[in-house]
Protein backbone atom coordinates (compact mmCIF):
# COMPACT_ATOMS: atom_id res chain seq x y z
CA UNK A 1 0.00 0.00 0.00
CA UNK A 2 1.40 3.09 -1.15
CA UNK A 3 0.92 6.50 0.60
CA UNK A 4 2.10 9.81 -1.26
CA UNK A 5 3.47 13.08 0.53
CA UNK A 6 3.17 15.63 -2.45
CA UNK A 7 5.15 18.81 -1.73
CA UNK A 8 3.76 21.81 -4.14
CA UNK A 9 6.61 24.62 -4.01
CA UNK A 10 6.55 27.84 -5.54
CA UNK A 11 9.53 28.87 -7.09
CA UNK A 12 10.66 32.62 -7.18
CA UNK A 13 8.98 33.91 -3.93
CA UNK A 14 10.85 37.22 -3.37
CA UNK A 15 10.77 38.13 -7.41
CA UNK A 16 8.36 40.89 -7.25
CA UNK A 17 5.22 42.13 -5.27
CA UNK A 18 3.22 40.58 -7.89
CA UNK A 19 4.64 36.95 -7.77
CA UNK A 20 4.83 37.05 -3.67
CA UNK A 21 0.68 38.00 -3.86
CA UNK A 22 -0.05 35.23 -6.38
CA UNK A 23 2.11 32.72 -4.02
CA UNK A 24 0.76 33.45 -0.89
CA UNK A 25 -2.86 33.15 -2.16
CA UNK A 26 -2.14 30.02 -3.77
CA UNK A 27 -1.02 28.94 -0.11
CA UNK A 28 -3.75 29.87 1.29
CA UNK A 29 -5.91 28.45 -0.83
CA UNK A 30 -4.05 24.67 -0.13
CA UNK A 31 -2.60 24.48 -3.62
CA UNK A 32 1.18 25.53 -2.59
CA UNK A 33 2.14 23.96 0.28
CA UNK A 34 6.25 25.51 -0.15
CA UNK A 35 7.43 28.05 -1.25
CA UNK A 36 11.48 28.64 -2.41
CA UNK A 37 12.96 32.46 -1.90
CA UNK A 38 14.95 34.14 -4.24
CA UNK A 39 16.93 36.31 -1.51
CA UNK A 40 18.30 38.64 -4.23
CA UNK A 41 15.05 39.19 -5.74
CA UNK A 42 13.59 43.05 -5.00
CA UNK A 43 11.06 41.70 -2.85
CA UNK A 44 13.08 39.57 -1.02
CA UNK A 45 12.61 41.24 2.43
CA UNK A 46 8.81 41.03 1.88
CA UNK A 47 8.27 37.60 1.08
CA UNK A 48 10.04 36.81 4.28
CA UNK A 49 7.62 38.67 5.98
CA UNK A 50 4.61 37.22 4.76
CA UNK A 51 5.80 33.72 5.13
CA UNK A 52 6.53 34.36 8.57
CA UNK A 53 3.05 35.71 8.83
CA UNK A 54 1.08 32.72 7.19
CA UNK A 55 3.51 30.22 8.64
CA UNK A 56 4.59 29.45 4.96
CA UNK A 57 7.23 26.99 4.75
CA UNK A 58 10.72 28.54 2.66
CA UNK A 59 13.47 26.91 1.82
CA UNK A 60 16.37 29.03 -0.47
CA UNK A 61 16.03 29.20 -4.26
CA UNK A 62 20.32 29.95 -4.67
CA UNK A 63 20.54 31.85 -7.70
CA UNK A 64 23.85 32.94 -10.29
CA UNK A 65 22.27 33.04 -13.70
CA UNK A 66 19.77 35.98 -13.08
CA UNK A 67 19.93 39.39 -11.32
CA UNK A 68 23.30 40.87 -8.44
CA UNK A 69 25.28 38.88 -6.19
CA UNK A 70 24.45 39.08 -2.67
CA UNK A 71 27.82 39.56 -1.55
CA UNK A 72 29.23 42.84 -1.39
CA UNK A 73 33.00 42.03 -2.50
CA UNK A 74 31.67 40.11 -5.97
CA UNK A 75 28.99 43.03 -6.75
CA UNK A 76 32.26 44.68 -7.54
CA UNK A 77 34.26 42.47 -10.05
CA UNK A 78 33.92 38.27 -9.99
CA UNK A 79 34.08 35.82 -12.75
CA UNK A 80 30.41 35.67 -11.86
CA UNK A 81 29.55 38.87 -13.71
CA UNK A 82 29.04 40.07 -17.30
CA UNK A 83 30.33 42.72 -18.72
CA UNK A 84 26.98 44.65 -17.93
CA UNK A 85 27.58 43.96 -13.93
CA UNK A 86 25.04 41.41 -13.64
CA UNK A 87 25.06 37.58 -13.75
CA UNK A 88 25.69 35.91 -16.91
CA UNK A 89 21.86 34.37 -17.67
CA UNK A 90 20.73 31.06 -17.65
CA UNK A 91 22.40 29.90 -20.91
CA UNK A 92 25.22 32.42 -20.60
CA UNK A 93 25.99 31.14 -17.42
CA UNK A 94 26.36 27.67 -19.26
CA UNK A 95 28.30 28.64 -21.88
CA UNK A 96 31.24 30.39 -19.49
CA UNK A 97 30.81 27.83 -17.08
CA UNK A 98 31.56 25.19 -19.97
CA UNK A 99 34.42 27.70 -21.19
CA UNK A 100 35.81 27.35 -17.47
CA UNK A 101 35.58 31.13 -16.81
CA UNK A 102 33.80 30.70 -13.48
CA UNK A 103 35.84 30.85 -10.24
CA UNK A 104 34.63 27.88 -7.92
CA UNK A 105 35.64 29.97 -5.11
CA UNK A 106 33.30 32.58 -5.98
CA UNK A 107 31.05 30.40 -6.84
CA UNK A 108 30.73 29.20 -2.68
CA UNK A 109 31.20 32.86 -2.11
CA UNK A 110 28.53 33.90 -3.45
CA UNK A 111 26.08 30.74 -2.29
CA UNK A 112 27.54 30.91 1.64
CA UNK A 113 25.96 34.63 1.35
CA UNK A 114 22.79 33.45 0.25
CA UNK A 115 22.37 31.21 2.63
CA UNK A 116 23.50 33.49 5.37
CA UNK A 117 21.13 36.28 4.22
CA UNK A 118 18.19 33.87 4.10
CA UNK A 119 18.92 33.30 7.80
CA UNK A 120 19.30 36.95 8.46
CA UNK A 121 15.46 37.51 6.55
CA UNK A 122 13.96 34.73 7.84
CA UNK A 123 15.18 34.30 11.61
CA UNK A 124 16.49 29.97 10.68
CA UNK A 125 18.26 27.87 8.19
CA UNK A 126 16.63 26.95 5.26
CA UNK A 127 14.99 23.33 5.47
CA UNK A 128 15.55 22.55 1.59
CA UNK A 129 17.85 24.54 -0.94
CA UNK A 130 17.53 24.38 -5.00
CA UNK A 131 18.84 26.60 -7.65
CA UNK A 132 17.14 28.82 -9.66
CA UNK A 133 17.17 27.78 -13.63
CA UNK A 134 18.76 24.39 -11.68
CA UNK A 135 22.30 25.79 -11.46
CA UNK A 136 23.38 23.85 -8.83
CA UNK A 137 23.26 20.21 -11.01
CA UNK A 138 25.75 21.87 -13.02
CA UNK A 139 29.32 20.29 -13.77
CA UNK A 140 31.03 21.29 -10.45
CA UNK A 141 29.02 23.81 -9.22
CA UNK A 142 26.95 21.01 -7.67
CA UNK A 143 30.20 19.82 -6.06
CA UNK A 144 30.18 23.28 -4.16
CA UNK A 145 26.83 23.46 -3.79
CA UNK A 146 26.86 20.07 -1.91
CA UNK A 147 29.70 21.43 0.10
CA UNK A 148 27.62 24.42 1.07
CA UNK A 149 24.63 22.17 2.04
CA UNK A 150 26.62 19.57 4.41
CA UNK A 151 28.72 22.64 5.97
CA UNK A 152 25.37 24.38 6.73
CA UNK A 153 23.70 21.11 7.96
CA UNK A 154 20.60 21.97 5.08
CA UNK A 155 19.52 18.41 4.32
CA UNK A 156 17.19 18.48 1.21
CA UNK A 157 17.42 19.22 -2.09
CA UNK A 158 15.95 19.23 -5.38
CA UNK A 159 17.17 16.87 -8.54
CA UNK A 160 15.38 17.83 -11.75
CA UNK A 161 14.79 14.27 -13.35
CA UNK A 162 11.71 13.57 -14.42
CA UNK A 163 9.37 10.23 -15.00
CA UNK A 164 8.29 10.25 -18.57
CA UNK A 165 9.78 13.80 -19.62
CA UNK A 166 10.42 12.27 -23.18
CA UNK A 167 7.39 10.95 -24.30
CA UNK A 168 5.84 14.73 -23.55
CA UNK A 169 5.60 15.84 -27.52
CA UNK A 170 3.93 18.85 -26.61
CA UNK A 171 6.95 20.44 -25.06
CA UNK A 172 8.86 22.63 -27.81
CA UNK A 173 12.21 20.75 -29.48
CA UNK A 174 13.98 23.95 -28.16
CA UNK A 175 13.11 23.44 -24.68
CA UNK A 176 13.07 19.74 -24.62
CA UNK A 177 16.86 20.32 -25.61
CA UNK A 178 17.46 22.40 -22.33
CA UNK A 179 15.35 19.86 -19.99
CA UNK A 180 17.18 17.14 -21.03
CA UNK A 181 20.44 18.75 -20.77
CA UNK A 182 19.11 18.83 -17.19
CA UNK A 183 18.39 15.79 -17.02
CA UNK A 184 21.70 14.83 -18.19
CA UNK A 185 23.21 17.08 -15.37
CA UNK A 186 21.18 15.74 -12.93
CA UNK A 187 21.93 11.94 -13.47
CA UNK A 188 25.79 13.32 -13.09
CA UNK A 189 24.69 15.02 -9.96
CA UNK A 190 23.27 12.25 -8.26
CA UNK A 191 26.33 10.46 -6.72
CA UNK A 192 27.99 13.98 -5.48
CA UNK A 193 24.65 14.81 -3.70
CA UNK A 194 24.47 11.10 -2.10
CA UNK A 195 28.37 11.20 -1.07
CA UNK A 196 27.90 14.69 0.74
CA UNK A 197 24.40 13.05 2.33
CA UNK A 198 21.83 15.59 1.18
CA UNK A 199 18.11 14.01 0.49
CA UNK A 200 15.31 14.46 -2.16
CA UNK A 201 11.75 13.40 -2.98
CA UNK A 202 11.58 10.04 -4.38
CA UNK A 203 9.86 11.63 -7.70
CA UNK A 204 10.23 15.66 -9.34
CA UNK A 205 7.45 17.01 -11.30
CA UNK A 206 8.20 19.98 -13.33
CA UNK A 207 9.64 20.63 -16.33
CA UNK A 208 6.36 18.91 -18.38
CA UNK A 209 3.60 21.31 -16.28
CA UNK A 210 5.14 24.42 -16.45
CA UNK A 211 3.88 27.85 -17.65
CA UNK A 212 1.17 27.67 -21.10
CA UNK A 213 1.92 23.34 -20.69
CA UNK A 214 0.00 23.44 -17.01
CA UNK A 215 -3.60 21.97 -16.77
CA UNK A 216 -5.58 19.78 -14.18
CA UNK A 217 -4.83 16.72 -16.57
CA UNK A 218 -1.47 17.29 -17.15
CA UNK A 219 -0.65 17.43 -13.39
CA UNK A 220 -2.79 14.63 -12.85
CA UNK A 221 -1.10 12.66 -15.57
CA UNK A 222 2.42 13.32 -14.63
CA UNK A 223 1.61 12.46 -10.62
CA UNK A 224 -0.02 8.80 -11.90
CA UNK A 225 2.47 7.87 -14.33
CA UNK A 226 5.58 9.26 -12.08
CA UNK A 227 3.68 7.53 -8.86
CA UNK A 228 2.93 3.93 -11.33
CA UNK A 229 6.81 3.97 -12.21
CA UNK A 230 8.57 4.65 -9.43
CA UNK A 231 6.17 1.88 -7.59
CA UNK A 232 7.28 -0.33 -10.10
CA UNK A 233 10.92 0.19 -9.62
CA UNK A 234 10.23 -1.13 -5.84
CA UNK A 235 11.50 -4.16 -4.87
CA UNK A 236 8.52 -7.12 -4.35
CA UNK A 237 10.03 -8.59 -1.47
CA UNK A 238 9.86 -7.92 1.61
CA UNK A 239 6.81 -5.22 1.23
CA UNK A 240 6.65 -3.06 3.80
CA UNK A 241 3.02 -2.80 5.10
CA UNK A 242 2.74 0.98 4.42
CA UNK A 243 5.38 2.76 1.72
CA UNK A 244 5.25 6.70 1.18
CA UNK A 245 6.28 7.96 -1.50
CA UNK A 246 7.48 11.67 -1.67
CA UNK A 247 7.09 14.07 -4.53
CA UNK A 248 8.05 17.87 -5.35
CA UNK A 249 5.85 19.34 -7.89
CA UNK A 250 7.36 22.75 -8.99
CA UNK A 251 5.58 25.61 -10.00
CA UNK A 252 5.63 29.28 -10.73
CA UNK A 253 2.66 30.70 -9.86
CA UNK A 254 1.90 34.52 -9.82
CA UNK A 255 0.42 37.66 -10.82
CA UNK A 256 2.39 38.91 -14.00
CA UNK A 257 4.99 41.20 -13.35
CA UNK A 258 4.85 44.90 -13.92
CA UNK A 259 7.60 46.08 -16.44
CA UNK A 260 10.90 47.58 -14.24
CA UNK A 261 9.22 46.15 -11.16
CA UNK A 262 11.10 43.38 -9.33
CA UNK A 263 13.18 40.82 -10.52
CA UNK A 264 16.87 40.46 -9.47
CA UNK A 265 18.58 43.57 -9.83
CA UNK A 266 17.81 44.20 -13.76
CA UNK A 267 14.10 44.33 -14.14
CA UNK A 268 11.52 41.01 -14.84
CA UNK A 269 12.65 38.78 -16.87
CA UNK A 270 9.81 37.70 -20.24
CA UNK A 271 8.19 34.81 -18.28
CA UNK A 272 7.63 36.41 -14.99
CA UNK A 273 5.34 39.14 -16.96
CA UNK A 274 3.91 36.80 -19.42
CA UNK A 275 0.38 35.47 -19.21
CA UNK A 276 1.86 31.98 -18.06
CA UNK A 277 2.15 33.32 -14.23
CA UNK A 278 -1.22 33.67 -13.86
CA UNK A 279 -2.31 30.51 -15.80
CA UNK A 280 -0.27 28.40 -13.11
CA UNK A 281 -1.83 30.04 -10.33
CA UNK A 282 -5.65 29.69 -11.83
CA UNK A 283 -4.82 25.99 -12.62
CA UNK A 284 -3.05 25.27 -9.20
CA UNK A 285 -6.80 26.58 -7.41
CA UNK A 286 -8.66 24.29 -9.07
CA UNK A 287 -10.84 22.28 -6.87
CA UNK A 288 -10.66 19.23 -9.54
CA UNK A 289 -7.03 19.41 -8.69
CA UNK A 290 -7.53 19.19 -4.74
CA UNK A 291 -10.04 16.23 -5.20
CA UNK A 292 -7.53 14.76 -7.14
CA UNK A 293 -5.01 14.51 -4.33
CA UNK A 294 -8.11 13.01 -1.91
CA UNK A 295 -9.26 10.52 -4.11
CA UNK A 296 -5.39 9.22 -4.95
CA UNK A 297 -4.41 9.40 -1.06
CA UNK A 298 -2.03 12.27 -1.99
CA UNK A 299 -0.92 14.84 1.60
CA UNK A 300 0.53 17.72 0.68
CA UNK A 301 3.31 18.80 3.00
CA UNK A 302 6.69 21.11 3.27
CA UNK A 303 10.41 19.48 3.37
CA UNK A 304 9.91 19.77 7.18
CA UNK A 305 7.50 17.41 7.04
CA UNK A 306 9.27 14.56 5.11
Amino acid sequence: MFQAKLIVTGDDFGYCPRRNQGIVECFLAGAVSNVSLLVNGSAAADAAKLARRYNIPIGLHANLSEGSPVCEVLKRSSSLLSEAGFFHGKMGFRTALSKDLINMSEVKQELKAQVDLFHELTGHLPPHMDGHQHIHVLPKVRHVFAEVLEEYGIEYTRVPIEPGLHNCDWIEPSLMDFYVGVEEDSLNTVDVFTKHGIRWPDIYIGLSTMGKNMSVSAIQNAIDTAIVDFTSKVPAHPVPQHRTVTIELMVHPGYPSVPAIGGCGEGPDDFSQSWERLHELQTLIKPELQSHYKTRNIQLCSFKDL
